[in-house]
């Protein structure tokens, strides 16, 4: 039985390691930590959660994710995410979105700047990330 049990509890963490989990501050690699604070001191109340095999580090706002950074295990800087109203979007994403979607209402939405400084931004609409690059034009679903 305890087999079973044990089984069942692995087969429910794989399934939910595809997505991103909240995790605790004593769960995240020191190595990260020490990057978030040395990049971002202000950001020592950050929430984090596993990003595939990267952690991200969320806080500000009311919400507490007007800011999140991806970070490796070993500390090196993947992305950052500024969240941003939607009305700040390039020209272009807003009619996409209307045209491929058939809504108009953007759930949220963010400045992404990558590690090598390549600035997109992404809309969230039914609970998908839609990605564009500075001139609206539509790059990837996430």
């Amino acid at each position: 039985m305890k087999k079973i049990i044990l089984s069942m509890v692995m087969a429910v963490a794989a399934v939910g390691a595809v997505n991103a989990q909240n995790v605790k501050s004593a769960m995240v690699p020191a190595a990260a930590k020490a990057a978030l604070l040395k990049k971002y001191p202000m950001a020592g109340k950050a929430t984090w959660e596993k990003e595939k095999a990267n952690y991200e580090a969320n806080w500000g706002g009311k919400s507490g994710e007007d800011m999140s950074v991806q970070f490796t295990p070993a500390g090196e800087f993947v992305e950052e995410v500024v969240a941003i109203n939607p009305s700040q979007l390039p020209q272009g994403v807003a009619s996409y979105i209307k045209q491929n979607y058939k809504v108009s209402k953007i759930k949220e939405a963010g400045k992404v700047t990558d590690a090598s400084g390549l600035v997109t931004y992404e809309a969230e609409v039914k609970g998908k990330d839609l990605v564009f690059d500075t001139k609206g034009n539509f790059l990837k679903k996430d």
